[in-house]
């Protein structure tokens, strides 16, 4: 969602090529790939600044063409579809992080006996780009296409704290909105991630999880970050101190496979 009213960029906006009905679309893409819940037409016309006529067949035009989805669950209203994500990973450098960091992941997951899931940052927000199950009957995964706030995903701290301090001030200018004390916070647990080179800290999403993160570092920072949410069972196929070792050496393999395309 642009932040500026539809009369504020009327009169900023020199540009001399325009395509008025385009921009309606990815308004409301933008928008809804910001709301943590799902919005009408109603409502999308409210926060844009325009009428429901404006946008009544934009969007049914982009449910058509498989872009947003009817909210699930008996919910009003629209939210995105994978479709973008899905246009998204087919990009090369995307694609040829998931062909070599899957196979090194599924071998990982073998090791430890635990599931593991590859993200990246998109603006302010962590995605799950490819995962691999826990080889065993019993597990927790992350479904690819997940998203979460940067601030509050474990990979985030990986994700953030291993950049480049121009890097760094651009992934917060993404957090301008959020809690001052919040972003403090994070930023401090960023660095001592760096110091640690891991993340190891109990899930406050879901009991019983401790979630692993460890960085895929680039010439330019943290590509991505492998994170396992181990799940202490019995027998163990290994501990929590060796899944962590694991994983680290994962990272640190991929990262160097990384180095030979950039």
């Amino acid at each position: 969602m642009t932040d500026k009213t539809p009369s504020t960029a009327a009169e900023t906006d020199n540009r001399k090529y325009k395509a008025p009905a385009l921009e309606k679309g990815l308004d409301i893409l933008e928008l809804l790939a910001a709301s943590g819940e799902p919005l009408t037409t109603s409502q999308m016309a409210t926060q844009l600044g325009r009428s429901v006529s404006e946008l009544f067949r934009m969007v049914l035009a982009l449910e058509y063409r498989g872009y947003i989805v009817a909210a699930e669950d008996g919910r009003d209203g629209y939210t995105l579809s994978n479709k973008l994500f899905t246009l998204g990973i087919a990009r090369a450098p995307t694609k040829t992080l998931l062909q070599v960091a899957l196979p090194e992941m599924s071998d990982l997951a073998r090791q430890i006996g635990q599931s593991c899931h590859l993200a990246v940052v998109s603006g302010d927000q962590v995605v799950v780009i490819g995962r691999i199950e826990n080889p065993g009957d019993l597990g927790f995964s992350v479904r690819v296409g997940y998203r979460r706030p940067l601030l509050q995903a474990t990979s985030g701290r990986s994700l953030f704290g291993f950049q480049s301090p121009e890097t760094r001030a651009l992934m917060l200018a993404h957090l301008n909105d959020a809690d001052p004390t919040c972003v403090a916070e994070f930023v401090k647990q960023a660095d001592e991630t760096v110091a640690r080179g891991y993340v190891s800290n109990a899930s406050d999403f879901v009991d019983g999880v401790t979630d692993l993160s460890a960085p895929i570092l680039g010439a330019r920072g943290a590509l991505a970050a492998i994170t396992v949410p181990y799940v202490k069972s019995n027998p163990q196929v290994c501990s929590l101190e060796q899944a962590l070792e694991y994983l680290q050496a994962t990272a640190k393999k991929i990262s160097q496979q990384m180095s030979e395309y950039s």
